[in-house]
């Protein structure tokens, strides 16, 4: 760890907002041709994407970039976490043949990476994860060479679901830890610091050969110091790839935001997470879990066509 990181951690702010949002999170409006070509085949083909559920600030370069994070398994989550704009609420029967629509437009963009991630179906018996490996298989079959990066929610901790998704072979699994353990009470409900930590120590011994990732959201309440030991507790589990962004309340009935973390304080954290052994951190205030997603799949050594 630098001296600078030494200056830099402690805990977080205490002065008030600044009524307007730092220069640093603002962003171009979308509306490129590719932009637009994205955008048609989403609503063609039936589909949800997260970049549009979850209010993504990257969805005009994501989209201009020709990707996109599909959300399967409906818009409809069975959770109420607090920071998070996709809606919740009793979701309905999910559709058998959206796995073949996914691997259609992936197959019509083009894409050499797909990101498939979905709603909290805890209603379900095996939570999600068989209609996530068959999204796996259909894109790879369709699609041949199209690596799949799955962003999964945590399945209660239930092993043969995460056994049922990781036997389809994914190129990457993913599930985003949040925040700090301190905080889950307050921002995740319905989740446990401690199941995650042992979701990816199971996914990690059973199939040691895929790349495990996770991320963060800071500006919630947490200190520096939570952030960066949580960083060494996911390495110390086997995760490879780590992103950190800034939250963004999505409305006044959101938990509050805390404060804004400063681009220096994001470069450091991810000089820090390097240090430690990932593979590939990205951090940085309009970072999310996809974000640059094509250039983690490459850091974690995943072969591209």
């Amino acid at each position: 760890m630098t001296d600078t990181l030494h200056q830099i951690i402690g805990v977080h702010r205490k002065e008030p907002l600044p009524t307007r949002k730092p220069e640093w999170l603002k962003v171009k409006a979308p509306g490129g041709a590719e932009y637009l070509r994205v955008k048609a085949t989403v609503r063609d083909r039936r589909l949800h994407t997260v970049c549009q559920e979850a209010h993504c600030p990257n969805v005009g370069e994501c989209w201009d970039h020709g990707t996109a994070t599909f959300m399967i398994l409906g818009r409809v989550c069975t959770r109420n976490c607090p920071y998070c704009a996709v809606a919740h609420g009793r979701p309905p029967e999910f559709d058998p043949d959206e796995p073949a629509r996914v691997a259609d437009a992936v197959a019509e963009m083009k894409l050499r990476l797909a990101v498939i991630t979905s709603v909290d179906r805890d209603d379900l018996p095996d939570f999600g994860a068989g209609i996530f490996a068959e999204v796996i298989r259909q894109i790879h079959e369709r699609v041949p060479g199209c690596s799949v990066e799955v962003l999964v929610p945590d399945f209660q901790g239930n092993e043969s679901s995460i056994r049922t998704v990781l036997d389809a072979r994914p190129e990457i699994y993913d599930h985003n830890t949040e925040t700090v353990p301190r905080l889950y009470k307050k921002a995740r409900p319905g989740g446990r610091y401690e199941r995650v930590m042992k979701i990816f120590r199971f996914a990690k011994s059973y199939a040691p050969h895929v790349p495990t990732k996770s991320g963060l959201i800071l500006g919630l309440g947490e200190t520096n110091e939570e952030v960066l030991q949580t960083m060494r507790n996911l390495r110390d589990v086997g995760v490879d790839i780590l992103t950190l962004g800034q939250y963004l309340r999505p409305s006044d009935s959101h938990i509050t935001l805390d404060r804004y973390v400063t681009p220096e304080e994001f470069r450091m954290f991810r000089e820090a997470g390097m240090e430690m052994g990932y593979r590939h951190v990205e951090s940085g205030p309009l970072v999310r879990s996809s974000y640059h997603a094509w250039q983690q799949v490459q850091a974690a050594g995943v072969p591209q066509a």
